[in-house]
């Protein structure tokens, strides 16, 4: 008996049923095409095998999750999770937060899917952070649970962000003059790097597309752009390593960094996270990665589902 996975996120969406060792019959969809959630998820089971046809479902959602009523952060759809369940013709649904699929994931990856920055080494059965720009910015924490794993999502992304220099206190100032308060997903994220680039560079409207083009010509300006991002990204990520002691790893996730993966290493990120002062020792024990598996929230979802029999909730 099959469930239906989805990863909900603010521009895209990835369907997949489970199978025997991970998500398969995986499709993505372009969220704008569609007026809400029901009608992308019915086109995707339309088109599954009939004995394919899956009873339940988990859908990770770039949103908080509290109650029935989910209101996507980035996107204009809102839907209520019984009223889904229904309509889809489901036994059972469950919604997550995007970044506690992300984090379920977390256990399964291989090496392989994994690029570690700097230096320190993952403790097997200890708490695991894991953060990502996209569309938004996602955070989550994994803690060890008996024989499992329990992910605690929260919104991590929405938090102050603090500078570390007068260059990120003159930025930090002038989107706090615009918007009233600067959070980390204001300036961590695809919309975040089109800003940052208007505020250093006085150039407006550039989207991450272009900036991530000319970037990878070797043009200066959106390199200082895409630098400060990672280093701001560290500064978030540092913060989550010491509220949770995240002594099996930090994990930076998410559809931006993995498309420029020597930038980043080659960037200010991980000298920002051990720039703690007296806690810099503390930080540089803890390793930092790059996820670069295809779909890992798809991942998280199967995890979850494999193991609910031995987790709350």
């Amino acid at each position: 008996m099959t469930t239906l996975i989805a990863d909900i996120g603010g521009t895209n969406t990835r369907c997949a049923v489970t199978g025997t060792d991970g998500p398969e019959c995986v499709a993505r969809f372009r969220n704008a095409k569609y007026p809400g959630i029901a009608p992308l998820l019915t086109d995707y089971l339309a088109e599954l095998p009939a004995g394919l046809r899956p009873v339940s479902a988990a859908l990770a959602v770039a949103a908080p999750v509290h109650g029935d009523r989910v209101q996507m952060t980035n996107l204009g759809w809102t839907f209520s999770v019984a009223a889904l369940r229904d309509e889809l013709g489901l036994e059972a649904l469950r919604v997550l937060n995007d970044f506690e699929a992300q984090a379920y994931a977390l256990p399964m990856l291989a090496s392989t899917e994994l690029l570690k920055i700097g230096g320190g080494q993952a403790e097997a059965r200890a708490p695991k952070g894991v953060l990502g720009p996209g569309t938004g910015l996602g955070v989550a924490t994994l803690l060890p649970v008996g024989e499992g794993w329990l992910a605690l999502p929260g919104e991590g992304g929405h938090v102050t962000l603090a500078a570390s220099d007068a260059d990120e206190t003159d930025l930090i100032r002038a989107v706090r003059q615009r918007f009233g308060h600067c959070s980390a997903e204001r300036l961590i994220s695809g919309p975040g790097l089109s800003l940052v680039h208007e505020v250093l560079h006085d150039e407006h409207d550039v989207t991450p597309e272009e900036i991530a083009r000319r970037m990878e010509a070797g043009d200066n300006a959106t390199l200082q752009s895409f630098d400060t991002c990672c280093k701001l990204l560290g500064t978030v990520a540092a913060n989550l390593a010491l509220t949770v002691g995240a002594f099996g790893g930090i994990y930076v996730a998410g559809g931006i960094l993995p498309q420029h993966t020597e930038r980043f290493v080659a960037s200010g990120f991980r000298d920002r996270f051990e720039a703690k002062g007296r806690y810099g020792d503390y930080l540089k024990n803890i390793p930092t990665y790059l996820v670069t598996a295809d779909e890992p929230a798809l991942k998280g979802l199967w995890a979850r589902t494999n193991q609910a029999d031995r987790l709350p909730g």
